[in-house]
């Protein structure tokens, strides 16, 4: 049987400080900062530190915490497929920059998110943008 969703694509860490968590990983760990956003009233930063998933560091996420994203291929299909199982997502589909997207939590409260990206790359472009 096939696993239920597609590729780990971001693991969305939560920060009291972006600024110094984004010094710690690219000073200390030696990570490659990939971009940092400074809007809506959210300071995020997204890190390469090997292969597989990018690291976003956000400050509107309660540290410590991590939550995995997984790209799923059809999210409609997805949730449909989910649900008649007894999946319940953690409120509506959101919109997150790659495409729509829905929160939900394992039953011990650790929280998961699928998305569908129908926008490839939205911020994986390499820049370094410091809004």
């Amino acid at each position: 049987m096939a696993p239920p969703f597609g590729p780990l694509r971001f693991l969305y860490i939560g920060t009291a400080d972006t600024g110094r968590d984004l010094k710690f990983f690219v000073e200390t760990l030696g990570a490659r900062k990939v971009w940092r956003f400074k809007e809506f009233g959210a300071d995020v930063a997204a890190l390469r530190l090997g292969e597989g998933p990018l690291v976003l560091l956000a400050d509107h996420r309660k540290a410590p915490s991590v939550m995995p994203i997984f790209e799923v291929k059809d999210i409609g299909a997805t949730a449909k497929d989910l649900k008649r199982r007894g999946w319940r997502p953690k409120g509506g589909k959101f919109e997150i920059p790659n495409g729509p997207c829905y929160l939900f939590e394992d039953p011990s409260g650790n929280e998961y998110a699928i998305f569908e990206d129908v926008r490839p790359h939205a911020f994986e472009d390499e820049t370094e943008p410091e809004g």
